[in-house]
């Protein structure tokens, strides 16, 4: 009888002996080892994405016009003058600038691997501290936001989703619509009718715990109708499944089918979603944080941006960079955790 290797994906298959007996040979999967291989590919694929967007950001450095100690005595200074060479020579030594590119480079990625992102040259202090002062308040702001999203996503599609054509035309419509709202527009109109008109929230966000609720619904609503376009046709194609009536045979109403069964099975693009939405509110974030006068590093990244706060800048694009290689990596291990049939493919 011929042997099935058990490293092939084989649950069972069916072989005639000499004697003309069927044999059934059973193999599993070795899940375990399969899935490592499988998360072990998804970290080099994240360390390839991180080095390249840190290179990016080195050699954007080298591309900016002029002289690079020039612009940090002039941002120190506040003011653009003449430097003599002296001046120049003593920068040029402090940060390594008369070094080959490729010795500095290496130290750059050195530093990254380290957690050292430089100096700031407006601040004279470490750009992680800088970083790490106002980064709580962003977090907060962006799961804050992906939370809303998912409440809004959740209630919206649930109600209109399989409904009759005219409902289901009302929900994708609106699903399009609010993906599209730019983040500035929205958060503006929020302030006016809900800070302004209504004086239901403050006007400046600053610390306060009801001042997070328009800033993070300002991120929150484009993101929800950007997920509701995808969940809406698996939830609608979840419906047609034999599981659905199978439970609609057992006596169970139309709300604990959507709830327990469908809405499962539909929720796994929003997972997927959701490991960019940590990033993209991450992002986000510069705008919104302006607007509310919110603290986090939106507002660091504007200010350095204005001021040619070049490894301010560098950090915190560094940081967005890491925030979305390491979300995806864990969407990646709950996609098993929703759907188990996932863990093979």
């Amino acid at each position: 009888m011929t042997r099935i290797s058990p490293s092939e994906p084989v649950l069972a298959e069916a072989e005639v002996a000499a004697g003309g007996a069927a044999v059934i040979t059973t193999v599993r999967p070795r899940r375990g080892r399969s899935v490592a291989f499988t998360l072990l590919k998804k970290a080099g694929a994240a360390v390839v994405v991180l080095w390249g967007a840190a290179t990016v950001a080195f050699f954007a450095q080298l591309a900016l016009p002029g002289d690079r100690a020039t612009t940090i005595l002039n941002i120190r200074a506040g003011q653009v003058q003449l430097r003599t060479p002296a001046e120049l020579e003593q920068i040029r030594a402090q940060y390594g600038l008369t070094r080959p590119v490729i010795l500095q480079y290496l130290d750059y990625l050195r530093g990254l691997v380290a957690g050292d992102f430089g100096t700031s040259y407006q601040q004279y202090r470490p750009v992680t501290a800088i970083i790490g002062e106002q980064l709580g308040s962003t977090v907060t702001l962006s799961l804050a936001a992906i939370a809303l999203a998912w409440v809004i996503m959740v209630v919206w599609v649930t109600l209109t989703a399989g409904r009759g054509s005219r409902i289901g035309a009302l929900g994708s419509t609106v699903d399009v619509v609010t993906a599209g709202l730019p983040a500035y527009w929205l958060g503006i109109i929020l302030l006016l009718v809900f800070g302004l008109g209504l004086r239901w929230f403050p006007i400046i966000s600053g610390s306060a715990p009801n001042g997070i609720v328009l800033p993070a619904l300002t991120l929150a609503i484009p993101l929800a109708g950007f997920m509701a376009q995808s969940v809406r046709t698996e939830f609608e194609r979840s419906l047609d499944q034999p599981f659905v009536l199978s439970a609609r045979m057992r006596g169970m109403g139309e709300w604990g089918i959507r709830l327990r069964h469908v809405l499962r099975h539909a929720v796994i693009p929003a997972v997927t979603l959701s490991g960019w939405a940590l990033g993209a509110t991450l992002s986000g974030a510069v705008i919104v944080e302006s607007i509310f006068s919110r603290p986090g590093i939106g507002s660091v990244l504007v200010t350095a941006v204005n001021s040619q706060d070049l490894p301010v800048v560098t950090g915190i694009v560094t940081l967005v960079a890491v925030v979305y290689v390491v979300a995806n990596l864990i969407v990646d291990v709950v996609y098993t955790v929703i759907d188990p049939r996932l863990e093979l493919s």
